[in-house]
């Protein structure tokens, strides 16, 4: 692995000469040889994107299995997979506990040039595979997370790589932007969504103006986006459920349910801030253990009480719920979910709450319209709603939990209301917490970044252009 760079630079040297020095302009050439190196990441965050879909379907499949045919073997495999996806994370990438956004933004906002070196802390190679690692081995043991956000981390670690392989004269866009597209790309790859990667990248990763990085966005989530479907095919994330016009009463119980659900994703977020918190006082290794063994047996104990339905990433109680809605599914399914999450991205492993808080949203929001005594017909645009809107109270980005909704379903027929029970769940999620969950976790992760001892010294870098 020693010669990779210089592999690198011989294959990039070969381009230019043969083919792109020849039969462009000096201008359309540099914008290429800008451009080249962001293609070959994204296609590399498509492929990687497919493999962890791939392994994290094999692994919710398996817990499925092993939890259906013999349950009481949560109380043995769970705790297990907890402390060995807690393992990972401490003894060798720290950073990749987790989501996976904090760490972006947290990456992004230390990319200049006084910080940029402790980047390595948060987004390198090593992390990424630990990333994967750990969120898989959680989930085969009954975790309750997702693999979208990671699989953003995962993306901005591959761009950052990259962009730091490029030889000395390349002409290169700055490390932030590399970051920031890496984190649309891998949006764009974990749902099928790149308008979600796009307005994803405007609203939560970066306060730069876009005119700056749009292209490089635009192609990065495009060939992503498309190297993705290459090999999944031209899938829609949820399908395409059946929404019938809203009358005006189902009007009101849509602001009903983005302001229950707001409110309870910005809950939820407290909930884990708190037990990040709380958590901080186990200092010693054996009490930290003991937390972790306690968060497994605690999951486990639900896993042996509710089944399949109180574990993994929710997308079949989402597929359920929009599908084959018989109106039955249980009052007590919310709670179990809310609980099942909290434990599982407290314990110290990896894994996203993204596809996680759509589900809860979805049986939040469907529980509601059932007390509202809405008709199963109508009740469609509610869950659409209420996934917007407790994704929203957790993450604060409205618009982008709107598009996502939107384009994993297709339904542009309920966008104008998915767009207003984003900004209402928004504006009552405030009430509780003015901060994100992710900018008050980005916050810890830049303390860390900067507290790490400083690195040895490494070889000077080109110049980036801003």
């Amino acid at each position: 692995m020693a010669d990779l760079p210089t592999r690198y630079e011989r294959v990039l040297s070969w381009l230019d000469h043969y083919l792109i020095r020849p039969l462009y302009t000096d201008r359309v050439r540099r914008l290429i040889l800008q451009s080249f190196p962001f293609w070959v990441a994204s296609i590399l965050t498509g492929l990687v994107a497919v493999g962890y879909e791939k392994m994290f379907g094999w692994a919710e499949q398996l817990s499925f299995t092993w939890l259906s045919g013999t349950p009481w073997l949560a109380f043995i495999l769970t705790p297990a997979a907890f402390g060995v996806s807690w393992l990972l994370v401490r003894e060798l990438a720290p950073a990749a506990r987790g989501s996976g956004i904090p760490q972006v933004m947290a990456g992004i906002e230390l990319s200049n040039p006084a910080h940029h070196q402790r980047t390595s802390y948060l987004l390198s190679l090593r992390v990424a595979v630990v990333k994967v690692l750990s969120s898989v081995v959680l989930l085969l043991g009954g975790g309750v997370i997702g693999r979208e956000g990671p699989t953003i981390q995962v993306s901005a670690a591959i761009f950052r790589t990259i962009n730091r392989l490029q030889p000395a004269g390349w002409p290169q866009l700055s490390r932030q932007i590399a970051l920031v597209t890496g984190g649309a790309a891998g949006l764009a790859a974990a749902f099928n969504t790149p308008l979600g990667g796009i307005v994803f990248v405007v609203e939560e990763l970066t306060q730069m103006h876009m005119a700056r990085f749009r292209m490089a966005v635009f192609t990065a989530v495009i060939i992503a986006g498309l190297t993705a479907q290459t090999f999944l095919g031209p899938y829609l994330y949820l399908g395409y459920p059946k929404v019938v016009a809203a009358s005006g009463r189902v009007e009101l119980v849509v602001f009903l349910v983005a302001v229950v659900c707001g409110i309870a994703g910005a809950a939820f977020a407290k909930t884990l801030l708190w037990l990040g918190n709380y958590r901080k006082r186990f200092t010693s290794l054996a009490a930290q253990a003991g937390w972790v063994l306690g968060c497994g047996l605690l999951m486990a104990t639900v896993a042996y009480a509710f089944g399949t339905e109180g574990v993994g990433t929710g997308k079949p109680i989402i597929n359920r719920l929009l599908f084959q809605n018989n109106g039955l599914t249980p009052w007590y399914l919310f709670p179990v979910r809310f609980v099942g999450m909290a434990l599982s991205y407290s314990s110290g492993g990896a894994g996203g709450v993204f596809a996680t808080s759509l589900s809860a949203g979805a049986i939040l929001g469907d529980g509601v319209g059932r007390l509202m005594h809405v008709g199963v017909p109508d009740r469609n645009l509610l869950i659409l709603v209420s996934m917007v809107s407790f994704l929203t109270g957790v993450v604060r980005s409205p618009f982008t939990a709107a598009i996502l909704v939107l384009e994993m379903t297709d339904r542009h027929s309920a966008i104008f209301q998915l767009l207003i029970s984003g900004l209402l769940a928004q504006s009552v999620a405030s009430l509780l917490d003015r901060h994100s969950l992710y900018e008050h976790l980005k916050q810890g992760f830049m303390r860390e970044a900067l507290a790490e001892n400083a690195q040895p010294t490494a070889a000077p870098e080109p110049a980036h252009v801003e």
